[in-house]
């Protein structure tokens, strides 16, 4: 029988689950999108917290409605070869190609650059990777109760500084809004829906879940139905804190165009802000906590996907991983922050709708009894046309298609053709796939076995402030 857990626990879950969301990278997009969308903030704000607040605590209940130990099982239930293929590309956005080098990019961009200014050369940008992937490198070999206690009294600072910040802006206005850009004049809310993708959150919430519901279950919790009440709440404190935030940070940026001018990224505009409102010194401290906010989230990433990189393939030890992970990003990060958003966007777009559907189709998995070819259909007339979404702002030549495309799929202009298909691809699957095989590997074709170390375990303190 499970155990009554006190409100205080499902508080602190609440606001762990917030914590593991709002990393510093999330603070970036909320004001470009603000800036970018001008009178129609508000519509476009609406469709950034569809997907960057309302999904990843969809992934989180899922993970917990599922009942499977990790992100590989869960997937595995279309494939098992699609399990293995989704957790490492999963991995490897929320890590080394994007997630990791950003946390650094950031750092770089509020706490470095604007003491450079616009003409700077890329050297310290440079010299700032070493230094950064380095000391995370060393973090990450061994994690400490140094980033434990940094990541304790760090995470508050910066929520209450940034509050500050959020706090004035809202009160005293720097100006007032401009016209929306040419892309945001129309449908406006499923831009900020897509633009909602570059959060990462929805991909990291299928890892962070397994912390989440392990705490849970620390508490003495055994029913299904109690640690989904348990989750629901915790999420709302997380959907309230996180939905609040993010409408004041594009609040923020909507009406600071008129004075500060319109720059090329978040990290940008909040520290002309802060340099508006509190000075230079404002500035210097909003870079400080910032750069070592993120250097405990790389910490944080870089072990999770060498944890599970040195469990694929234990033969490459942990340590190697976390040092291999550590060079990879430094060497992303010189990219600049710029145009790493501008290459992840294509793949997030492809990505996306995928783990959309797993999260629907999840839910939906007693109502279909759980037949393989309901996932698989409806997965693969997903990436049919969500790698053509990619494609599309990747600028590859592909037009014949898009024009067919929009032609015939509803929604598509905005961002949301592959709904569509996927319903009628699990209907499809349904219809005609065979039932459900007995045993998660059941079909056949591979069959997995976990060898070598044992997963690498770490605190929960130690990821909190991701």
């Amino acid at each position: 029988m499970s155990k009554t857990v006190p409100t205080s626990f499902i508080v602190v879950i609440g606001m762990m689950l917030f914590a593991l969301f709002f990393g510093a990278g999330n603070l970036i997009f909320p004001p470009m999108l603000g800036q970018m969308a001008g009178e129609n903030v508000w519509i476009a704000n609406a469709g950034f917290l569809v997907t960057g607040v309302g999904l990843p605590l969809l992934a989180i209940l899922a993970f917990a409605y599922s009942g499977e130990p990790d992100l590989r099982a869960m997937a595995s239930r279309v494939h098992p070869i699609f399990g293995l293929v989704f957790a490492i590309i999963l991995y490897l956005a929320i890590g080394p190609f994007f997630a990791i080098p950003r946390a650094g990019t950031v750092s770089y961009e509020i706490g470095i650059k604007p003491f450079f200014g616009e003409g700077a050369s890329s050297t310290p940008l440079l010299i700032f990777s070493i230094l950064f992937y380095t000391v995370a490198c060393l973090l990450s070999l061994n994690p400490t109760k140094i980033v434990d206690v940094v990541g304790k009294i760090l995470t508050p600072i910066k929520i209450t500084f940034i509050g500050l910040l959020i706090l004035v802006a809202v009160i005293k206005p720097i100006g007032s809004f401009q016209n929306p850009l040419t892309t945001y004049q129309h449908n406006a809310f499923f831009n900020g829906f897509q633009e909602g993708y570059l959060t990462l959150d929805a991909l990291g919430a299928f890892v962070f879940g397994i912390i989440i519901i392990s705490a849970i279950k620390d508490q003495g919790v055994t029913s299904k139905k109690q640690l989904l009440v348990i989750c629901s709440k915790a999420a709302l404190i997380a959907a309230s804190l996180l939905a609040v935030t993010y409408s004041a940070l594009a609040f923020m940026g909507a009406s600071s165009i008129s004075k500060i001018g319109p720059l090329t990224n978040g990290a940008e505009i909040l520290s002309a802000v802060s340099d508006y409102y509190f000075g230079s010194y404002g500035s210097i401290l909003l870079g400080l906590m910032i750069t070592v906010a993120c250097l405990t989230t790389s910490v944080g990433l870089i072990t999770a996907c060498a944890s599970f990189f040195s469990l694929l393939l234990p033969r490459i030890s942990y340590v190697k991983w976390t040092i291999g992970l550590s060079i990879f990003s430094a060497l992303v990060a010189n990219i600049g922050l710029t145009q790493l958003i501008a290459i992840s966007k294509p793949v997030l777009l492809t990505l996306y709708p995928l783990a959309i559907c797993l999260i629907f189709l999840t839910f939906l998995h007693n109502v279909f009894k759980g037949k393989p070819a309901v996932y698989q259909g409806a997965m693969w007339m997903t990436f049919a046309v969500s790698l053509f979404d990619g494609l599309k702002v990747a600028k590859a030549p592909v037009e014949p298609v898009l024009r067919v495309f929009e032609n015939v799929l509803p929604f598509f202009s905005v961002g949301l053709g592959w709904v569509v298909p996927a319903i009628i691809g699990a209907v499809l699957g349904g219809l005609f796939g065979r039932k459900k095989h007995t045993g998660r590997n059941s079909h056949g074709l591979l069959k997995f076995s976990w060898s070598g170390k044992k997963p690498f375990r770490f605190r929960i303190e130690t990821v909190f402030c991701v």
